[in-house]
Formats: structure tokens, sequence, C-alpha cells
């Protein structure tokens, strides 16, 4: 079985070809500070090849959820130490997934400020989590060039920060509607200066950010995660092909670990020019290992690296609700099914109380 074999993966061998996927959480305290539950969830899963974390946000201005982590106090990094420590001494790789949520946030949870974004657009259609209940998304504050460039140094100190803590490498989280994915989105991205326009003026913003992770990182410590025909968040692409096979190409020439890619979530009825296998499409363009993402289960993991594009699978609300997922694919034996309700947030509860095979 291809997902129980060794991989390669930048300098490392990993020791499966099932990941962890990043998956949004509001379980740190106000201050952005992870808990010993946290060291707890992640240890637990360090059976996994490669551990990714949930979303961590690069400064205080990042956010965009509340009780989501921060990389950016010293307070955050100590708490993260007892995590990678924890994974380490138990033979795992993590990496950090790093987090600007842009135009995705709300200012009850920012200290007044209003999001940011590449252009003054809010999102319609949808309600934001906030500390104070669902509400609708305000209309961001478009980003001057002076704040992108500071922005990408944020990126750069949290990179520094994840070293610090003890991370393996880092992802950056450029999926899902977030901000590296509002500058490639024509939806969410109108701007005419340097950042805006063509695709290789949209393309700008995310290899400026990876170029900044890898000059702090070094060579193959450094991912990131794509959604290339994910329209949640109100983004969309009237050419998605062309706009991210062009950043993949780009990315080709980066020292990177790996490219992690999701299907689409979606029906895609509506985007007749949307591929309907992201991972053929977009995977198939990238000479780094590709990660590939979204709805996959043991059988269609297998057959997707069977086909050869993809190195290695990632799970998220299986690896969740599954501590010890690769060996229940081994030994193929049922699957915990994971609680909804208690994955975003709570105490230990559908966390850390998942039972493993031998309980």
């Amino acid at each position: 079985m291809k997902l129980l074999e060794k991989v390669t993966l930048g300098k490392e061998t990993i020791k499966n070809a099932v990941a962890m996927a990043p998956m949004t959480r509001s379980r740190a305290n106000i201050e952005g500070v992870v808990s010993d539950l946290t060291t707890l969830y992640y240890t637990q899963r360090a059976s996994a090849g490669l551990l990714i974390t949930e979303a961590i946000n690069i400064t205080e201005l990042a956010l965009g959820s509340p009780l989501t982590p921060g990389l950016y106090s010293d307070e955050q990094i100590e708490a993260w130490k007892k995590v990678t420590k924890s994974v380490h001494d138990q033979g795992g790789i993590i990496y950090a997934q790093l987090w600007h949520t842009g135009r995705v946030g709300h200012s009850v949870d920012r200290k007044g400020q209003l999001p940011v974004a590449p252009s003054a657009i809010g999102i319609k259609g949808q309600q934001h989590f906030t500390s104070q209940g669902m509400k609708e998304y305000e209309t961001p504050q478009e980003l001057t060039t002076q704040e992108i460039k500071q922005i990408v140094k944020d990126y750069g100190h949290a990179a520094r920060n994840a070293i610090k803590a003890g991370f393996n490498g880092v992802e950056l989280h450029a999926a899902f509607g977030y901000l590296p994915n509002q500058f490639l989105s024509e939806s969410a991205n109108l701007r005419t200066d340097e950042y805006g326009g063509s695709v290789e003026n949209r393309n700008r913003f995310v290899l400026e950010v990876m170029q900044e992770l890898v000059d702090v990182m070094g060579i193959d410590k450094v991912g990131i995660k794509l959604s290339p025909t994910v329209y949640y968040n109100n983004i969309t692409n009237s050419d998605p092909v062309a706009q991210f096979s062009s950043l993949i190409e780009a990315l080709n020439e980066l020292p990177l670990t790996y490219v992690h890619l999701m299907n689409g979530l979606l029906p895609l009825d509506d985007f007749p020019n949307y591929p309907k296998n992201a991972i053929q499409t977009f995977g198939s363009v990238s000479k780094h290992t590709v990660i590939a993402n979204a709805g996959f289960n043991k059988e269609s993991g297998e057959a997707e690296l069977q086909k050869g594009i993809a190195k290695i699978i990632s799970y998220g609300a299986l690896f969740l609700a599954n501590p010890d997922l690769p060996k229940r694919f081994e030994l193929d034996a049922e699957l915990n099914q994971p609680d909804h309700a208690t994955m975003y947030g709570g105490g230990e509860h559908g966390y850390t109380d998942y039972p493993f095979l031998e309980d």
C-alpha cells in the first residue's frame, strides 16, 4: 500500500504518505496561546508522515476569528515549543501553517480595526464567526503598497519564530480565500498597481512571501497550500488554469518542500471553466512533491497515489477523529466518525478524546 510507504520529502524521509491536514481551530486563549491539550492533540497524531498545524496568525493584525493561535509573542512561541518537542520525541515531523486572514475577519475581534485586503471589497452572502456571534462581513481596508511590503516581512518574522519554536518547516496558507488567495483572485483583487491586473501581478504577493520564507527557512523547509477551484469566501477567477499554472511554474524555481493542493470541495456546475480534477490539472505542473487534499478516504487516497502525481495524501476530519489513522489504514480497521459540532472549538471533547484502536 503506497499510503504506508516511506516518502522522501525535501531532506527528510517520512515514515508514510499520510499527512495530517491543517484545520482552522479556535482552541487557543484570548492571547493566541495554545494549551497543553494542543500538545496532546498533535502528539497523539505523530504517527503521520507529516503533521501540518492548524492555521497560525503571523501577527495580531492577521487575525480573523477569535481564539485562534499566533506565532508572534514569546508566550506563543514557548507554547508551540512544547508541541514540537513532544511530536519530535514521538519521531514526528511538524510544519507550522502561517496565516493571514485578510478580509475574512471582523473588527470586533481586531480591537476595532477593520480587516485588510488587496481591494476594498467585502464578502457577500456569508457571515463570519466572531466572539459576538455570527456577523455580516465588513468592507475591508485596501492595503497600501507599503503595507503589503510590511506583511511580506511579517511572514518572514513568523518563520523566524517558527524556527525558534522548533518546527521542521512552514507552510504558507494561500488557499480557501485568505489574504494570499485574495491577491490571486480577480473577484477580490481589483488593484491597478504592481499587485493587480495581470496574472503575473496577481501572483506577485504570493511569490514575494514564498521568497521571504525561503530566505528565512532555507532549502526544502517551505511548502504552500493552494485551492485553485474553491470559490468559498467569494474567490473566483475567469481562468484559474492560467492563473495557477503560472503561479506553480514560478514556484518551481524556488527550493520548496512541497505544493499542497486542495480539490474543489463545492459543486462546479456554475463554473464550467474550472477543471474538475485540481490535483491532475495543477499537480502535473509542479516539479515539487505534491500533497493532495480534500475528501479522500483510504481507497481514494491510495488510488490518487497510484496515479503518480501526488506523493502524499493529507487528511483533515479523518485524522481528527482517528489519532492512529495510519494504523487503521494498515489493519483496514473501522474508523471513528468526526463530531462536527466540536471540531473547531471547545475542550478535550471532540479533540483529544477520540479512541485509539487499543482502547
